[in-house]
């Protein structure tokens, strides 16, 4: 009898590979793609996204969804029709992965785990944005990774001809609508465990202009953070990392439910690392900012908050994470006074008491005063179909069965039900013209259609949100996704994403 040899070509029976989360590991290119309803010829442009796709059977059986292979996916959209085009990252583990047709990449974040040695340990799958004539695919533990807008092809291992000074870089780059600066950081931004970050802005022709080294209380995650006039605000979430801990085959996070949230307050120009000021709040989890701008003095940021882990596949020391089912976030505003003499404790205030998260704005109006925001929301009163959609919503965020669309001046909220057997993923938000008023427009977002198991793209028209505008649908599923942006026509000039 012969001895079978070789790894699993099935991935692990766990939550994360199932039912919708099954990986797409799809590449190709769909051209016009059916459409229910009528697209306005004045949405011109590009949405793209990034979705952590493993292409390869892990080799580590709980691998959470955050360490998949960055496969970016394109929608072109122009003269009310759609075209489709997808492709992987080419990293370098997705290139020498492939030579050899299996994994080789270990625990997330872990070098100590991997079957080789990797340059840079990379998947590239957390938000895609475009500047400087490049499509940049983001992962905060290292460079990005620049593609081809037009071809989705990956140019290259991304540091700005050699400019860039850290070994990390942010997935969540604020790019500046007025001077079309980019301003961005890495934390752990000398290597693994190192409490460094590296604060820096980049001009619209990709010159560093600004470079500010600064320490971090605690080696902890930053995954996202806000820009002013003239501050930036780093938010660390209780998520931190011990390299002991790594070396022994462990995770490189562990919460902390003892920590408090820092927010270094930094001045955005003409800064020396000394001048960073931490401010405390209580522990809870700061997810995603969605703007932040100053008015009395005051930085008042604008971010989604939880009271618990919401990165619940990392838990604390003794084990402990909440269920998915239990974690929600709320739209807050933070009042900071960054010149107070105290390290005094920010006030906060509740802006919404709905569970909603993946806040937008209206990109024309960041680092601004802003009345708009738009986000994923759970309704609870929706009419969710939920014996249909749980036994195949497969393992991974919190889930969201609606958008909402919160007027901050008037504080009245707007909501659109896609349907009974859909979650959305992040929007978009496209202007309905160059010069219409703040929030006029359209979101575009990606839905989960859980009776069909496929994808479909909503858009909603901010004038009549009850409703869709038009539904786009793909004839595959792709996995929910993290983060993505849309790219105007008139930036994109002369491409021809399906050729």
């Amino acid at each position: 009898m012969a001895r079978q040899t070789g790894t699993s070509q099935m991935f692990p029976h766990r939550e994360q590979f199932h039912g919708f989360m099954k990986p797409c590991r799809f590449e190709g290119k769909v051209s016009n793609l059916e459409v229910q309803g009528v697209i306005p010829e004045c949405i011109d442009g590009t949405f793209f996204r990034v979705m952590p796709d493993p292409p390869h059977v892990p080799f580590i059986e709980n691998d959470p969804w955050f360490n998949g292979d960055g496969n970016v996916s394109a929608f072109q959209i122009k003269d009310g029709r759609v075209n489709f085009k997808q492709r992987y990252v080419q990293t370098e583990k997705k290139v020498r992965e492939g030579r050899v047709n299996k994994a080789l990449m270990g625990k997330y974040r872990n070098k100590y785990t991997d079957a080789v040695e990797f340059k840079i340990r990379s998947t590239a799958n957390t938000n895609v944005l475009y500047f400087n004539g490049k499509l940049l695919a983001c992962k905060e533990d290292s460079p990005p990774y620049a593609m081809d807008p037009e071809t989705l092809e990956t140019m290259g291992l991304y540091d700005f001809d050699g400019q860039l000074p850290s070994v990390t870089f942010t997935a969540h780059p604020k790019v500046d609508p007025k001077s079309g600066e980019l301003v961005g950081f890495g934390y752990e931004a000398k290597g693994d465990g190192t409490p460094d970050i590296c604060y820096y802005s980049v001009s619209p022709g990709g010159e560093f202009t600004e470079t500010v080294w600064l320490v971090a209380p605690v080696v902890a995650m930053i995954h996202d953070f806000a820009v002013t006039e003239n501050w930036v605000v780093f938010p660390l979430i209780p998520l931190t990392c011990e390299l002991e801990r790594m070396k022994a085959g462990g995770e490189h996070w562990q919460w902390n439910p003892e920590m408090p949230v820092y927010f270094g307050v930094l001045p955005r120009r003409g800064a020396q690392g000394s001048d960073v000021r931490w401010f405390r709040s209580p522990n809870a989890f700061p997810g995603h900012v969605y703007n932040a701008y100053e008015e009395d003095g005051e930085i008042l940021l604008d971010i989604s908050v939880s009271d618990k882990n919401v990165f619940f596949w990392w838990p604390d020391a003794q084990g402990n994470s909440p269920s998915p089912h239990e974690i929600a976030a709320f739209l807050y505003r933070f009042h900071i006074d960054p010149r107070a003499e105290e390290l005094t404790l920010p006030r906060a205030e509740l802006l919404l008491q709905e569970n909603g998260e993946f806040p937008r704005i209206d990109d024309r109006w960041s680092m601004t005063k802003h009345d708009h925001c738009f986000f994923d929301l759970m309704d609870m009163k929706a009419p969710t179909d939920w014996p249909a959609i749980i036994p195949v919503v497969g393992g991974g965020f919190p889930p969201y069965n609606s958008l909402g669309h919160l007027n901050l001046r008037t504080k009245s909220l707007q909501k659109y039900f896609p349907g009974p057997t859909h979650f959305m993923q992040e929007p978009v938000f496209v202007p309905r013209s160059e010069f219409a008023p703040e929030g006029d427009g359209y979101l575009i977002a990606l839905a989960n259609n859980y009776a069909t198991m496929g994808s479909e793209l909503h858009i909603v028209d901010t004038e009549n949100f009850s409703k869709p505008q038009a539904i786009v649908y793909l004839p595959i599923r792709l996995r929910p996704g993290l983060h993505g942006n849309w790219v105007d026509g008139r930036d994109m000039a002369g491409a021809t994403l399906i050729n």
